[in-house]
């Protein structure tokens, strides 16, 4: 058991975690779902374990009188059942109650004579019959679902109570008179022989040292639980750090970054191919509406756009308002970036053209977008000092941009770069067709670039 927060006294009596953030989503999540297993596969175990030890006890004494034991089975089947219903991540209470009566259970089960036998033996020799070994049984379970603490804890409990119960079961136990004194001359010259065999003794060397190895067991457990728990919270943390890498890389990306160390620290030179993306006229579409309504707008189309910049294994560089740049050949290049690219940029312009239609549906004014693709050489590396940024950097990077702004001079959906369309080719040499849609516009002058440019212009 665990807690989301930190107290200033801690007991062996109530679960804290270590010091790990549990403020941290996936944190929680790990533990939940760790806590939810683990409870039940204990209660399962539980389960299958008191039926075994039914099954056992009939054979062990096939008389009806067995049926107390099968009844102090069911109570702690059931308060089992009450545990997993009540077992949270933090700090339960009531979970920790319901821990304490499984073992007070346990505990008078064993101790307590059973009320329906006519056994004539003194209450001494209840302790012959190595019951105390059934507490390892729940010892066990407990390491499935519970801190170390917990479990520790639950060592310390069965070790207190085993004890009273057998201190009190000696004060108040009627031993038979005379059998001790018959046993001791019987033996005599033998007086640990005679001290094994005699019915009255409750032999307390071995009850010291049966608890004495159960709280060496739970320690060992506890000790165990622990380094599990370490290792939890360091996969919760790598699954952090993936699902912040797969908010900017595709997955496929994201597999490669997590087996490589330090992979973005490397400035390096490569070709790549950019892409941007951008609504046309949304300043004009948000003057006068809603705050709400316009970051709904941009909610919806950068969810939509970055879906498709995963789905062709992009690269999400960044959000530029009503807008985002992706990459596609970053951090590792692929056989297939230009190509990638090139079919991302028609995925966009579907994927825009099926919201609208549900836009129009609702009574929604339309949303138009241009898109800019590129493909040249950039420089990669990590920027910034302690808050780094994966950046991409170089004349391919502008160039994209200023495809992507003169879609509004040519009114069009996409306009990609020649270069693109030959890299294109290299990278799919036997497919037709792999600028279908689109026409060539030669010596094409474009805003902030000093040569005239061949660009590929699609208007529908």
């Amino acid at each position: 058991m665990t807690e989301t927060t930190a107290q200033p006294r801690r007991s062996l009596f109530f679960t804290e975690p270590d010091t790990f953030d549990l403020d941290n989503k996936y944190t929680e999540a790990a533990l939940e779902r760790h806590k939810r297993e683990g409870l039940e596969l204990a209660v399962r175990a539980r389960w299958v374990a008191m039926a075994l030890t039914g099954v056992l006890l009939v054979f062990l004494n096939p008389h009806w009188e067995v049926l107390w034991y099968h009844f102090i089975l069911l109570l702690i089947c059931a308060n089992g059942w009450l545990i997993r219903r009540s077992g949270r991540v933090g700090q339960s209470r009531v979970e920790l109650l319901l821990i304490f009566v499984d073992l007070l259970i346990m505990t008078l089960g064993m101790i307590v004579p059973n009320p329906f036998s006519d056994d004539v033996r003194p209450l001494a020799m209840q302790y012959r019959f190595d019951n105390f070994q059934y507490f390892f049984v729940i010892l066990a379970a407990g390491t499935l679902a519970y801190s170390w603490r917990t479990v520790i804890a639950i060592g310390s409990w069965t070790a207190l109570m085993w004890t009273i119960g057998w201190i009190v079961a000696s004060w108040v136990a009627t031993p038979i008179p005379g059998i001790s004194e018959k046993v001791a001359e019987a033996l005599q010259g033998y007086p640990d022989v005679a001290e094994l065999l005699d019915p009255n003794s409750f032999m307390v060397p071995q009850r010291i040292q049966q608890v004495i190895v159960f709280i060496m067991v739970a320690v060992t457990l506890g000790i165990s639980m622990r380094r599990l728990n370490q290792l939890l919270m360091n996969n919760a943390g790598l699954e952090r750090e993936r699902a912040n890498l797969s908010r900017y890389f595709s997955p496929n990306v994201v597999d490669e970054l997590s087996q490589n160390d330090e992979p973005l620290k490397q400035v390096r030179k490569e070709d790549v191919a950019v892409l941007f993306i951008d609504i046309v006229g949304f300043t004009k579409y948000a003057a006068g509406r809603d705050p709400y309504e316009v970051i709904e707008v941009l909610r919806g189309f950068h969810a939509r756009m970055e879906t498709e910049v995963f789905r062709h294994h992009g690269t999400l560089d960044k959000y530029l308002g009503d807008g985002l740049m992706a990459t596609f050949g970053t951090p590792v290049p692929t056989p297939l970036d230009a190509s990638n690219a090139l079919d991302c940029a028609r995925a966009m312009v579907g994927v825009i053209d099926r919201w609208n239609l549900e836009r129009r549906r609702a009574g929604e004014p339309e949303i138009h977008v241009g898109v800019g693709v590129h493909y040249g050489s950039v420089v990669l590396g990590d920027i910034g000092a302690n808050r780094l940024e994966f950046a991409v950097i170089g004349d391919a990077v502008n160039v994209a941009a200023k495809l992507e702004a003169l879609t509004r001079d040519f009114k069009a959906r996409i306009i990609v770069s020649d270069a693109v369309r030959l890299r294109v080719e290299e990278e799919n040499p036997q497919a037709p067709e792999v600028m279908a849609g689109f026409v060539a516009c030669r010596d094409q002058p474009v805003r902030g670039v000093e040569a005239p440019m061949d660009v590929w212009v699609m208007k529908s």
